[in-house]
């Protein structure tokens, strides 16, 4: 009897597959299932992430206060959606027509007395509260992304976890674990796609190098080989086929075309494309809806809305940072990169297309979609020109749809001023653990060989948000 002693990373290595070893950021595989041609099939749930960076402002956007003094509600009319009382800016046009496909909530709050984009961003990505921050226990603590890829990791893809655009520019808008994957190691860390110079609103936009394959010719070889050395070692051995079969499924998700193709923007229709926007945001969530498609597990989309063609103050993760004059920003009511009149039309454009585009496709029911921001604004404008507000972690909003969430619905509440949740708080922790439910993902889940239980956050799922 011949002795077994590979590992996993030693049998991706012997088949000349070490791009796939463990210390590759992104690069992990799991067991999706395969149809009776042996294609994969979509088993599992998505999640399509939206990270509003730089904290928009509720107020403004999804929990207008219309009856409040001017220095509150700001110069915005509200208009009507599908959603009976649900009021959205007037800018919302398109959103407003597809409200009956998501559930908005309006008491996202962070339970510490935090105004920073770092640790705001923190506790929003790892699940985590800000005394949980303070006392040292969450620095280690991977963020959702990486959790997901972990716990629910492709096959059909060499990628599970995904960012769209890193946050750049000054460096209080990335939080410490966005790009180490936390405890889980590099291995579960996303694999960021694109930035202000490489991303598919433009006619050059090219792939992250991982789906460079480099000579495909020499990897088939390599896995003949390999195929023809554990033939002569382990003979009939039955213990051998699990190294087979482990080997075949890493061949096939980096071999895969699909991974590669969801890139070929110009697979999509022109007036798909038109439909999303030609700009960051909106190229970016149909990259988005591509890549799930195509595998990927976990994709987080940055809210970049691109610059102004007139205004190039800004970098490409801060959008809805609107201090206005505070801050050197402009206006937060214009139409500047910092400008609710030009980031608002972009959102609002390119979410609709997102959900109208997952439905049609038969895709929402498998996929996760969720909008937030790391934070509020302030109720009162400040009185600086040109007017803005600061950050606000009391209260902010956030929208979630598919993978199971009821459509046209508001949950939780604010004050008449949106300045404090009166109603149903939902904190970091219990979005995270909504989110963990939604993609069948046990809060309480073995992650080891030794069976120990790893709690992936203390809060506990907003079960009222399921249809």
């Amino acid at each position: 009897m011949h002795d077994l002693h590979m590992n996993r990373r030693q049998a991706l290595i012997a088949g000349g597959l070490g791009a796939l070893s463990l210390g590759m950021p992104g690069v992990v595989m799991g067991n999706d299932d395969v149809d009776a041609s042996g294609n994969a099939v979509r088993s599992e749930k998505n999640c399509i992430f939206v990270l509003l960076c730089g904290g928009p402002s509720h107020v403004d956007t999804w929990d207008m206060k219309p009856d409040a003094p001017d220095t509150i509600r700001g110069p915005y009319q509200t208009i009507a959606t599908k959603t009976p009382g649900l009021r959205l800016n007037q800018m919302h046009t398109e959103l407003a027509k597809v409200s009956d496909q998501f559930t908005l909530i309006n008491s996202m709050t962070h339970p510490g007395a935090i105004s920073n984009h770092f640790d705001a961003m923190h506790n929003l990505l790892a699940g985590s509260s800000a005394k949980r921050v303070q006392q040292g226990k969450t620095n280690d603590q991977p963020y959702l992304g990486s959790l997901v890829a972990k716990h629910k990791p492709s096959t059909r893809n060499l990628v599970s976890n995904a960012w769209l655009i890193k946050c750049v520019g000054r460096p209080v808008f990335c939080a410490p674990n966005i790009g180490i994957g936390g405890y889980l190691g590099s291995a579960y860390a996303p694999v960021f796609v694109g930035s202000d110079k490489n991303h598919p609103a433009m006619d050059n936009f090219k792939a992250p190098p991982v789906y460079d394959l480099g000579d495909e010719q020499r990897i088939a070889k390599r896995r003949e080989l390999l195929g023809r050395i554990e033939s002569n070692r382990l003979g009939d051995d039955p213990r051998s086929a699990d190294w087979k079969d482990l080997r075949e499924k890493a061949y096939d998700a980096m071999t895969r075309k699909e991974g590669r193709q969801a890139f070929d923007m110009t697979r999509e229709p022109d007036h798909v494309r038109q439909r999303y926007g030609m700009h960051p945001l909106g190229q970016n969530l149909l990259l988005a809806r591509r890549m799930v498609e195509a595998g990927v597990r976990f994709v987080t989309v940055n809210g970049w809305t691109g610059q102004a063609p007139h205004d190039k103050k800004g970098p490409p993760s801060s959008s809805w940072d609107m201090h206005g004059g505070n801050m050197g920003m402009g206006d937060a009511f214009g139409t500047g990169s910092y400008g609710m009149g030009f980031c608002l039309p972009r959102l609002d454009q390119a979410l609709a297309a997102l959900l109208s585009d997952l439905k049609e496709r038969g895709m929402l029911d498998n996929t996760l979609v969720v909008v937030t921001g790391e934070f509020g604004r302030t109720p009162k404008i400040l009185t600086q020109m040109p007017p803005g507000r600061q950050h606000w972690p009391k209260c902010f909003s956030a929208i979630m749809a598919g993978a199971g969430i009821a459509g046209g619905h508001v949950y939780g509440k604010t004050d008449k001023h949106a300045g404090y949740v009166t109603r149903d708080p939902v904190t970091p922790e219990r979005l995270a653990a909504t989110i963990y439910h939604a993609l069948d993902i046990p809060i309480n889940d073995p992650t080891d060989a030794s069976g120990l239980s790893q709690t992936l956050t203390d809060g506990e799922p907003v079960m009222e948000l399921f249809g």
